[in-house]
């Protein structure tokens, strides 16, 4: 299946969801459309039966330039007209992050050329990110009198706080190697060998199941913020229910009879 939108180029096949941020003139700087057609792509592919991963990528050999000025400059031109519109722009780009970052479906991002603001944000939120040599980093907002408001948890969560005040108080560029040494990126790839690169992440993901995927993130997500004893009954509770399921039942069977369970691609 493949959709054409305003903003993106979507593409699904055998589950896989793939992405394109599609505004190269702008570098796919983040429109409000843009944000509005992300998650609706990801409310898409989490309703599809089937649906297992999602690709993010950018068209004409970029990610993403971060937020769109123009959108800013809008939304102070309605300053007076009641309301705060420069934090609803920003609350909207916050809600697409928390929206991906708490998805069941596997995530993964592409990054190659510039990666930038909001873009940055973006590339934490992937459960895999894979770079292309040509991979730029910036966190450009205090440069521009502003604050990275809505990816900066994202950035503690990846990187740890030390790093992630560095960046910020640095205005943070990073070549794809910095990023591969700090973990904001698993994988560096020259350009030409990013498609073969990703078959394999998608490989790899598509051999575990679905349902067990999604109620791994969800009790990694839990750990962030709970002590490892506090976890232990909801955990042993969870890995029961699993264990016990469609899934659990049939990955066990199909180790014992040395096959590949239903869910894995042949």
């Amino acid at each position: 299946m493949s959709t054409a939108m305003e903003t993106l180029q979507v593409r699904e096949a055998a589950g896989v969801w793939h992405v394109t941020l599609s505004r190269p003139e702008s570098r796919n700087a983040m429109s409000l459309q843009m944000v509005r057609e992300l998650r609706d792509v990801l409310r898409q592919a989490e309703a599809a039966p089937g649906s297992r991963a999602i690709v993010l990528r950018g068209a004409g050999g970029h990610f993403c330039s971060g937020g769109d000025l123009r959108d800013m400059a809008a939304a102070r031109a309605r300053l007076g007209e009641g309301g705060d519109p420069l934090a609803e722009v920003s609350a909207a780009f916050g809600e697409l992050c928390v929206a991906y970052a708490g998805t069941g479906l596997a995530v993964v991002a592409v990054l190659e050329g510039t990666v930038m603001g909001g873009g940055f944000g973006l590339a934490c939120v992937a459960d895999v990110a894979i770079a292309g040599q040509s991979a730029v980093f910036r966190l450009p907002e205090a440069s521009l009198g502003v604050v990275p408001a809505q990816i900066a948890p994202f950035l503690v969560e990846r990187l740890g706080p030390s790093q992630a005040r560095r960046l910020a108080v640095t205005g943070g560029k990073l070549d794809a190697d910095a990023a591969l040494r700090l973990g904001l990126v698993h994988e560096v790839h020259a350009s030409g060998a990013l498609d073969s690169a990703l078959a394999d992440v998608l490989h790899q993901i598509l051999q575990n199941a679905p349902g067990a995927v999604a109620q791994t993130k969800r009790l990694m997500a839990r750990a962030r913020w709970q002590a490892a004893g506090e976890l232990i009954r909801d955990a042993a509770a969870t890995f029961s229910r699993a264990a016990l399921g469609p899934e659990g039942l049939e990955g066990t069977t199909a180790f014992l009879q040395k096959r590949k369970p239903s869910w894995a691609p042949t």
